[in-house]
This record gives C-alpha cells, structure tokens and sequence, in this order.
C-alpha cells in the first residue's frame, strides 16, 4: 500500500486514483517509483485493454507537493519519469478530471491519451509564479498537444483556465454536464468502447501515432506491420464477425 494512489483491475480497465483528497491529490516524490510500479502492474496484466486514471476529491491532482520542491535533485526529475511513463503506457490511457489540476499534474493529465471533465475542472500551472520550471518533455508534450499560443499562456503566464477554455483549446477532449454521475458515465462508456476493439490492432495503432508526433516512425517498418496485419488473428476474427454479423470476440494480450 501507498498514500498517493490505489490500483484497481476489473476485467479489461485499469482504473489509478490518486488518494490524497486533503492535500489535492499532491504527489509525494518519494511514492514516485511505488505509482510507476502500479502503472506496470497493470500494463502487465493480462486483458487489461484500457487505463483510467483519476483522483479522490475535488481535485483530480495539484502536481507535487509542497514540502518536496525542496531537497530533490530536479535534474533527474521523478515527475517527469512518471508522466512519461504513462505517456508510454501500452493501452489507451483515459483522465478522468473529477476537478481542478494543477501544477505538474497538468502533465500528468496531457501524458493521458483522452482527457474528460466536468465543468468544475480548472487548470493553472504555476511554477512561473515561484519562478522554477517545468521538465523538457513537460514542455515537448505542452506544445505537441495544445499549440505553442495556449502552451504559453498556461505555462509562461500561468493563466488559470476554465473547463470551456480548456475544451476550446484541446486539453479537455470531452466536458460533461455538472450531474452527478456524469463524469463516470462518459469514461464508462469510453472504456467499454476501447475494451470491444482489436487490443493489439489498438495498441499498435497507438504506438505508431505516438512515433509520428514525435517524428521517430520507422516508415519502411510500419508499412510491413500494416500489412501484416490484413492476414493476423485479429483480423481473421474481425473478418468472421463482419461475415456473421456478430460482434466480433479479440483474444487478450
């Protein structure tokens, strides 16, 4: 057991809540390996085809905290292992924003591939308020997914932005309304969709996506995986399923 966070594993999800509801969901520096090691639990799970990741309270998460920003070598920075290691993760990875975030959990949200709120979530990234900075491949990931304009705006001018803001500008992929369950019944449904697919077609597709944005895609590779994949398992199943008109049935991987 760990303070920050609680790993669970039904069926097919994943689900990661960060469980320090009276500090925000602050992320304590020395839990950082124990969350990564959660992380791998569940990638390493078999059937596991999806990962959410959310938090206790009214905050989905508040970045580190406080008292840590001291006495850690921010050269090796334990944040950014984290939020890469969730950008890296196999699976399709879903943030359920049950709140505001701040800080480096605003990295922590954008390594997610779908990011879904509420109009309670507000995001300020403040370091440019105490005056150190954010971890490079924070900053990569700010522009790759938000555009240089709103990078800045949240980063250089640590401008707070609303949930219609953070909708217009991409960080908030979905904004459910302010009912209660309505969070819940949209990542709900995310899964349950991302859990019907091919798991290894969606895996690769995912990685292969992720090689283009980062401009590291092995061309002659992938066009020898894509076409390998006419003739796979998966696709066999697929085929079958279309021809009987039934959903079709994927092995785990």
């Amino acid at each position: 057991m760990i303070e920050t966070a609680r790993l669970e594993i039904a069926g097919p999800r994943a689900t990661l809540t960060l469980t320090r509801p009276a500090k925000r969901n602050a992320l304590l520096m020395r839990e950082i390996p124990a969350l990564i090691g959660l992380i791998d639990q569940a990638e390493a799970t078999r059937g596991v085809r999806v990962m959410v990741l959310t938090g206790e309270g009214g905050t989905f998460c508040s970045g580190v905290a406080f008292d840590d920003l001291a006495g850690v070598d921010w050269t090796d920075n334990p944040l950014e292992k984290l939020c890469e290691r969730v950008a890296r993760v196999a699976v399709p990875t879903i943030c359920a924003l049950n709140g505001g975030v701040h800080g480096g959990g605003v990295d922590l949200a954008l390594a997610c591939d779908i990011r879904i709120g509420t109009p309670a979530s507000r995001a300020v990234a403040p370091p440019a308020r105490i005056g150190v900075m954010y971890h490079v491949t924070g900053l990569e990931r700010f522009v790759a997914k938000l555009g240089i304009t709103a990078a800045k705006r949240l980063l250089a001018l640590a401008e707070p932005m609303e949930a219609d803001e953070l909708l217009r500008i991409g960080f908030l992929d979905q904004l459910t309304g302010g009912e209660e369950g309505a969070l819940a019944a949209a990542v709900d449904a995310h899964a349950a969709r991302i859990a019907g697919l091919a798991p290894q077609t969606v895996r690769n597709f995912k990685r292969l996506l992720d090689d283009i944005a980062a401009g590291r895609l092995d061309r002659a590779a992938a066009v020898a995986e894509i076409g390998a994949s006419f003739t796979s398992a998966e696709a066999r199943e697929g085929y079958a399923a279309l021809t009987e008109k039934r959903a079709p049935v994927y092995d785990d991987v």
